[in-house]
């Protein structure tokens, strides 16, 4: 579904990534582990298409297809959603109205909303005065509307509390389908610095990332426990 091969990207002039390769399949959850300042969400947003981030080398490639230079509206359109771990208020904007131009069907809307215990929050202006919690689950809301194909997490375990991570977990699964295997072709990729949100979703395969570049990969609890124990400098370690 998405394959990355040797990307470079550069912000404002200065190098972020390094000829990074990572492939997700059809159906398949990873997880990226890495600390702060590693490139994880450089990553993110170069696959979503932010005009900041200029691919200097490599290419990003969605279900065959190069979409290296294409505009991140048109990545929306050809399946590709994101949580972003900071997103942007909306003065002036309800948000019901924005998940309007999402999903056609109200009563859908609404069903996800309460789901999410989101109901209250319909008439609000797009994440104006939301807490940690209730930006991620604005943004899960979206996304659960939309359906993409590849769904792109930053940080959805950052200023989360547990019961809310959990209620995130939930909705993660279900939007990637964990739970039905068989028709899952859903992908995702989560980007986490603490992997605290694999207490609630389920992941197939991990990877790690130092320096804007992927050092290893493999099983993800494997890694995270590693992590925990060792730190990411025995990743930076085994890399010299």
């Amino acid at each position: 579904m998405l394959e990355i091969k040797n990307l470079s990207v550069e912000v404002e002039g200065k190098g972020i990534l390094k000829e990074v390769n990572l492939k997700i399949e059809d159906g398949e959850s990873c997880v990226l582990f890495g600390p702060n300042g590693s490139g994880k969400s450089t990553l993110i947003q170069a696959i979503a298409g932010n005009p900041n981030y200029r691919v200097t080398g490599g290419a990003i490639f969605f279900n065959g297809k190069d979409i290296t230079e294409m505009a991140a509206d048109e990545r929306v359109k050809q399946g590709i959603g994101v949580v972003f771990q900071q997103p942007p208020a909306v003065r002036g904007v309800k948000l019901l109205d924005l998940l309007k131009h999402i999903h056609s069907d109200e009563n859908r809307i609404k069903s996800v909303a309460s789901e999410l215990n989101m109901s209250h929050f319909l008439e609000r202006d797009v994440n104006l005065g939301f807490s940690g919690g209730e930006l991620k689950r604005s943004e899960m809301l979206q996304l659960l509307l939309m359906e993409p194909d590849l769904s792109l997490f930053d940080e959805p375990d950052s200023g989360v509390d547990i019961e809310n991570l959990e209620l995130i977990g939930k909705a993660m699964n279900a939007l990637l389908k964990r739970e039905k295997p068989r028709v899952r072709k859903a992908s995702g990729l989560i980007i986490t610095h603490l992997g605290s949100i694999m207490q609630y979703v389920l992941v197939d395969r991990g990877f790690i990332m130092l320096d804007g570049t992927i050092v290893c990969s493999g099983n993800p609890q494997e890694l995270l426990e590693n992590i925990k124990e060792n730190g990411y400098e025995e990743c930076a370690r085994c890399r010299q």
